[in-house]
């Protein structure tokens, strides 16, 4: 040990330190990320992300998606690229209000399924060009009985509409 420069010593322990930083960093995000969604019984619990929206994990004919939650969306939403990815045939246009204006989109079906039990077979699905994330709206979550509060979204599944 004595034959290597002083430098590559140096170097070796700050290396270290950085790989443990990183580690430590990486389990703390990883706990983080188990405990913000939490199935207890008939309860879905979410807790708000760091960028203050709420998010749902799914599967879409069978693709895992994850959705944001959007209780001022009426239907839910996917971005066009998305449909067809999953080849997803429109069945209609649809003429849709967003948050950027109004825009022209397709109107797909396909089955849905939410972490924690919740499904919608055979869902009518807004396919938008431009939308960045898929949007879980009104359509689905009005099926179910939930509250918000304290940065959290509780979905009580016993208790369904």
């Amino acid at each position: 040990m004595n034959d290597l420069p002083g430098w590559l010593k140096h170097g070796t322990v700050w290396m270290l330190l950085g790989l443990g930083l990183f580690l430590g960093v990486q389990a703390w995000q990883s706990r983080a990320a188990a405990t913000r969604f939490v199935v207890d019984g008939q309860v879905v619990e979410i807790q708000r992300s760091p960028d203050g929206h709420y998010h749902w994990r799914g599967r879409l004919q069978g693709r895992e998606v994850e959705f944001l939650v959007d209780t001022g969306a009426t239907g839910t939403a996917i971005p066009q690229a998305l449909a067809r990815e999953l080849g997803l045939a429109a069945v209609g246009t649809v003429t849709s209000s967003t948050a950027g204006g109004v825009v022209q989109g397709q109107v797909v079906v396909a089955d849905l399924a939410l972490d924690g039990g919740v499904r919608a077979d055979r869902l009518r699905i807004t396919a938008l060009p431009g939308l960045g994330s898929p949007l879980l709206g009104m359509d689905v979550l009005g099926r179910l009985r939930w509250e918000q509060r304290d940065g959290r979204l509780r979905v009580d599944l016993g208790a369904a509409r």
